[in-house]
């Protein structure tokens, strides 16, 4: 256990030493060319030119609140800092967030205002910084981090991921993201075809959370139970074992550590295109049962994987 008092961001080093500001040239010139996500899709987003995720130079800023329905160690008493970003270079056909992520609901925002936004956020005693859906934003994120720091930014960073992340974003994160917390949605690729436009799905997951844990390891928690650094996997359960929750939790124990802090989310509904297109996609027309949440959560139980406290075991 680390105390929050002895705490140090990673991103303090890595400014200090004048990486950040590297790391932030770098991520701007790519996006001329950008390669930064999985998609490969080479739009020039300098030009302001948008592709899969629909965001072009600017961030697209849906919301920033201080957010009391994450995780316990990041919520805490005041809040997780929530930065929600508009956009996602995934198509999940059962986005939750279907307004933000495929819609693009939200403001543009220049790298001074999303610092201005995390700024207020530390002000109002949020325990942390959380970016939601910035896969797609690294270089924007990057770039607003840099400003915040000089303004007296010192909070954790929680990187909240859909898993489809490059590796060449995530070098780029190296010794800047304390915490990070990716969702690891699917294992099968007809089904991450199916349901997210992207087979490469599964095997992209596995190689972006091999790389957070090299560089965070496992979930480290201050003397209050707040998460300070490491990393922290989302699994949400789908009807009929669509997500390939049994082949996951072995992963995760077997490939990553058995140490793995994972929350198995239970709060599945049809939402997005399954609501807009009914039939198209039948297999996720309904919520899961109680009876196959507490199959998924003892499964990670028995693989040894510390839960959630709020994983419902007794459901």
């Amino acid at each position: 256990m680390a105390t929050r008092a002895d705490f140090r961001p990673a991103y303090l080093e890595t400014h200090r030493s004048g990486a950040l500001r590297q790391k932030v040239d770098e991520a701007l010139e790519a996006l001329a060319d950008c390669r930064l996500c999985p998609r490969d899709c080479g739009t020039d987003r300098l030009a302001d030119a948008k592709g899969v995720c629909k965001i072009g130079r600017r961030v697209v800023l849906s919301s920033a609140f201080p957010h009391f329905g994450e995780e316990d160690c990041l919520r805490g008493w005041k809040g997780s800092g929530t930065l929600f970003f508009a956009g996602c270079n995934l198509r999940c056909v059962f986005c939750q967030n279907f307004d933000v992520s495929w819609e693009v609901h939200g403001v543009d925002a220049t790298a001074e205002e999303i610092a201005g936004e995390m700024l207020r956020l530390q002000r109002q005693g949020c325990h942390n910084i959380n970016l939601v859906t910035p896969e797609h934003v690294v270089p924007q994120m990057l770039e607003a981090l840099l400003v915040a720091i000089d303004g007296g930014l010192r909070l954790p960073i929680v990187y909240n991921t859909s898993g489809y992340d490059s590796l060449e974003s995530l070098r780029l994160l190296d010794g800047v993201v304390d915490i990070y917390m990716p969702d690891f949605k699917l294992w099968d690729r007809e089904a991450a075809r199916r349901l997210t436009f992207a087979a490469d799905y599964p095997e992209t997951a596995r190689a972006a959370l091999r790389e957070m844990h090299r560089q965070v390891g496992d979930l480290v928690f201050d003397e209050h139970g707040l998460a300070l650094r490491g990393l922290l996997v989302r699994h949400l359960v789908l009807p009929g074992g669509l997500a390939g929750t049994p082949e996951i939790v072995r992963f995760l124990a077997d490939e990553i550590s058995p140490a793995t802090y994972v929350n198995i989310m239970d709060q599945y509904h049809p939402a997005g295109l399954v609501t807009k297109r009914p039939g198209r996609y039948p297999e996720v027309e309904r919520r899961i049962s109680s009876t196959e949440y507490l199959e998924a959560a003892q499964l990670a139980q028995r693989a040894g994987l510390r839960l959630d406290r709020r994983a419902r075991l007794n459901a």
